[in-house]
């Protein structure tokens, strides 16, 4: 609502809680965005009928069945209609999505709670897709407060092994000139990047 995000996408999706906040709050009136026949189609839901399957959110998640898990609150919430989930690796969508130009800045907001190890080539494509002044939100980037841990200091085994991933792309967001940042001390930490060019 904040910034009337019409265009957005998640990935990583889980039970879908972050993506209930983000359909409740998305207009009726938004561009839609399906896959079809290996291209990218965005349309206004005034030119189709509004019994159409249509899709406001690109949700991407290598799990569906925790998906499903979430799916009856969000059929509950009258918002499943705004959702297109994809099952998968969100790569291969997000690369043939900057293949097309006409997706290059198309992006209000994107959220991203997905495999830590790849959220520096994830900023790669998204930065290409968000427009200006439009919002990505990465989760996680505090990391159990192990980014301001010492190199030494005990950590869960998966922590540690997600630790260097999560530097590494705090540490790009920090000098990246096309985004402006707010990391938000909430829960396990989320970065709020702003396109500004």
């Amino acid at each position: 609502m904040l910034i009337n995000a019409k265009n957005t996408m998640e990935i990583g999706v889980y039970t879908g809680y972050s993506l209930l906040a983000t359909a409740l709050v998305s207009p009726d009136d938004g561009n839609i965005v399906f896959l079809a026949n290996d291209w990218i189609y965005p349309l206004k839901t005034r030119e189709i009928s509004p019994s159409f399957c249509l899709f406001k959110i690109l949700a991407m998640d290598i799990n569906r069945e925790n998906y499903e898990l979430g799916l009856p609150v969000i059929q509950k919430a009258g918002v499943a209609h705004k959702i297109d989930f994809k099952e998968g690796p969100a790569m291969p969508v997000l690369d043939e999505l900057v293949q097309d130009e006409k997706n290059h800045g198309s992006f209000d907001f994107i959220f991203v709670d997905a495999d830590k190890d790849n959220y520096i080539n994830y900023h790669k494509r998204l930065i290409e897709l968000v427009k200006v002044g439009g919002l990505i939100g990465y989760d996680n980037t505090l990391w159990n407060g192990s980014v301001v841990a010492p190199p030494d200091a005990p950590l869960r085994k998966y922590v540690r092994y997600y630790r260097d991933f999560v530097l590494e792309l705090n540490k790009a967001l920090a000098v990246d000139p096309r985004i402006e940042i707010c990391i938000i001390p909430v829960g396990d930490g989320i970065t709020l990047c702003r396109r500004i060019k």
